[in-house]
């Protein structure tokens, strides 16, 4: 008994558990006080060695700032805050940090603390005494929500068990199938398995394969893996597609006769070559006074998805389309998407509708908003669109010429009142009939695009404004925005360091001068090497757009009100601003903010999911794409650095890799956070980013979606 109470005192009573456990004696009530005698009788020391101990302990975090003294020798927790609640941010090494709104800086835990959460997890966090100029470290106590419990991988099947093991880096587990629940999934086989249970003494979770994807490598095992990393669907409900089907496109005279009838005046759609789902057209006329009637023309979705309907259900829970490399997972099924909403030529159709009467000027002299029918003339793409514009000639030359320029004086006035311009272009791949990439190209937004772009953003601004204006005193009624935040100083600093480094530099007085100046430096960078470096990096520096009800405005287009209006087929958002207008229009009251508060948060949330899974697929092309490269050199950019070492961009196709640190055997380099760049300890040479580097490719790894380069003048490999 002796040597077991011994053996049990020796942990009990290490220095380090020991306040720990004291900090949980004041976490636990934050409104009592404590002398050494009550802490020391709560954990059962009677030892007066050990008293001693709990004494300097209560002293310690006392100078720590955790207790406070309220007495001599009776103390009482200082921090507010004994555990907190949020979010983990899982590492590649397996560790975590919680971010959380209770806290301004994220809490390390050690994977060892982790107990079980997940990345993307809510999870309540115990945290521990913090030490001096030391990062909050705390300990996983609760798992509020799980993030996820389905996961991608590859199946490897044993004699009398499975293992998934799963492509992201942020699950460090293997999950164990039993061979009853491998739906048929082959060894080797990609894919979907769900957790279904998690024993207490069992290091692996436990699961059962959903769908099997098919072998890895394969086009579109992989495009549907990417989806199912990001929950997205690949696929519609049957149930879904049946309800489709039974929706008639027959327009009655009864409908029509609800609405303003555009259907003699000039109309077209202005899109992608390959697109298929039109949800804009543009229609123009010269009115007897001599100014111009222009008519913003949206697919009217929401008069053929019923609120409350399957149809309904499915777009809301998907929130938007998600447009892969090589496909495009539309939020409504086909039927709908590219038939009976999409604005296709010489068919009537029905819209909702933003008409604006305007002067040679481009001013707004009157806005009408409302139901409308319509009937396009013609489906122009961008190409046929852009031919008009610097040639002068083709259908509907007049039209497309007048919209043009009433269009540039548009966006001269807006750039002139403060709007950013992000004048990027968009990474395309040339693709053969196994979906393999054969060419990488650059797809530049031409005056075609910044036509349409500017009669959408004003239907948007004019859309909310009609409901989001106060007038006479009159509350505003709950809308839809979509909003975007004034920058964090901290990023624009930093920012700002960075560019100086090159000759450049950006004002940050005020908002009117950040914008300025932003767009100086943009137009500064156009044509140079650092142009895409710079650009990332200031779109980095930049709140992230996402859905409101609270309209807080949007920066970066300089507007006090905005909405998304134009795009219900690939859009919920623009669903519920439809129907919001709608019943606004007949006089319903303001509906509840907070539930569709809630709307926008989910619809903020798989819009970044789906902006997630587009870049995986861009960056899996561009593996794929290097693979042929293998060997070969290029010249490129740094457009990264971290303690592991720095990426490079190929300048002629923008695939990005990784120049690991140990590669780099001519020195000893270290990661200098606050300059950017790495630097050799003896000679003190420096990779830096926005340097100019030639590089060879030495690995493509397509499950990682990963580029591996060494410096151009490294020895054969």
């Amino acid at each position: 008994m002796t040597r077991k109470r011994r053996k049990q005192s020796g942990q009990r009573y290490n220095r380090k558990s020991l306040e720990n456990l004291i900090v949980g004696i004041f976490s636990n009530n934050p409104e009592k006080t404590f002398n050494y005698k009550q802490v020391s009788r709560q954990l059962e020391i009677k030892e007066m060695g050990v008293k001693q101990l709990v004494v300097g302990i209560l002293y310690d975090l006392t100078d720590l700032d955790f207790l406070h003294e309220v007495s001599t020798g009776k103390f009482k927790l200082k921090s507010k805050i004994g555990h907190i609640t949020g979010t983990v941010d899982m590492t590649a090494r397996g560790a975590a940090f919680i971010v959380s709104d209770d806290l301004e800086e994220d809490v390390f835990v050690s994977q060892a603390n982790l107990n079980r959460a997940l990345h993307g997890d809510v999870v309540k966090v115990y945290l521990y005494a913090r030490r001096k100029s030391k990062q909050p470290e705390g300990e996983v106590v609760e798992i509020v929500k799980r993030k996820k419990t389905t996961f991608v991988g590859i199946i490897e099947i044993s004699k009398n068990y499975a293992f998934l093991i799963s492509d992201s880096r942020q699950m460090p587990y293997d999950i164990f199938l039993p061979l009853t629940k491998l739906n048929g999934a082959q060894d080797g086989e990609k894919a979907i398995v769900q957790i279904t249970e998690w024993p207490k003494k069992s290091k692996n979770p436990v699961g059962q394969v959903v769908n099997v994807l098919g072998k890895p490598g394969e086009n579109d095992t992989e495009m549907h893996a990417i989806l199912a990393e990001y929950d997205l669907p690949y696929q519609f409900p049957e149930k879904v597609n049946e309800a489709a089907e039974l929706i008639s496109d027959k327009i009655t005279e009864e409908e029509i006769a609800l609405r303003r009838d555009f259907r003699e005046i000039t109309t077209f759609t202005i899109d992608p070559h390959d697109a298929k789902d039109f949800d804009d057209a543009l229609s123009l006329r010269k009115l007897e006074n001599g100014n111009w009637e222009v008519g913003v023309h949206i697919a009217d979705v929401t008069h053929y998805v019923k609120k409350g309907s399957i149809i309904e259900k499915e777009a809301f829970e998907r929130a938007t389309s998600v447009y892969l490399v090589d496909r495009v997972v539309p939020m409504l099924p086909e039927r709908l998407s590219n038939g009976v909403c999409s604005l296709r030529p010489n068919e009537e159709k029905l819209c909702f509708s933003a008409v604006f009467e305007m002067n040679d000027k481009a001013e707004v002299l009157d806005t009408w908003i409302g139901r409308t029918v319509i009937n396009s003339d013609r489906r122009f793409t961008y190409e046929e669109a852009q031919q008009v514009i610097e040639t002068g000639e083709g259908d509907f030359k007049e039209e497309v010429l007048c919209l043009d320029r009433l269009a540039k004086i548009l966006r001269e006035k807006r750039f002139k009142k403060g709007a950013i311009d992000f004048d990027r272009y968009e990474v395309k791949f040339d693709i053969d009939e196994k979906g393999k990439p054969t060419r990488v190209f650059f797809k530049e937004s031409k005056d075609s695009n910044k036509l349409i772009e500017e009669f959408m953003l004003l239907a948007n601004k004019k859309v909310a404004e009609s409901v989001g204006r106060v007038t006479k005193g009159i509350k505003a009624k709950t809308f839809i925005y979509r909003t975007h935040d004034q920058p964090n100083p901290d990023k624009l600093n930093s920012f700002n360091q960075f560019i100086r480094k090159f000759g450049y530099g950006i004002k940050t007085a005020n908002a009117k001068a950040i914008s300025t100046s932003m767009n100086n430096l943009l137009h500064s960078v156009k044509g140079e090497n650092i142009q895409n470096l710079v650009e990332t990096l200031a779109i980095r520096s930049m709140a992230k757009a996402e859905y409101s009800t609270v309209n807080i405005g949007h920066y970066g287009l300089h507007f006090d009100h905005y909405s998304h209006f134009t795009s219900p087929i690939r859009r919920y958002p623009d669903m519920m601003a439809h129907r919001l207008l709608e019943k606004y229009a007949n006089g319903s009251k303001s509906v509840n903010a907070d539930k569709y508060e809630e709307f926008c948060q989910h619809c903020s949330e798989m819009e970044q999911k789906a902006a997630n899974a587009e870049r995986s697929s861009i960056k899996y092309k561009q593996v794929e794409f290097m693979q042929d490269h293998l060997g070969q050199e290029f010249e490129g950019t740094i457009s990264g650095v971290t303690e592991w070492g720095f990426y490079v961009e190929i300048d002629e196709n923008k695939c990005e890799g990784m120049v690991s640190i140990r590669e780099l055997e001519d020195d000893f380099y270290e990661f200098d956070e606050d300059n950017y760049c790495i630097v050799g300890r003896h000679h003190r040479k420096i990779y830096q980013l926005g340097d100019k580097i030639n590089i060879r490719v030495a690995k493509a790894n397509l499950v990682a979606k990963q580029l591996d380069f060494v410096l151009a003048d490294k020895a054969e490999f």
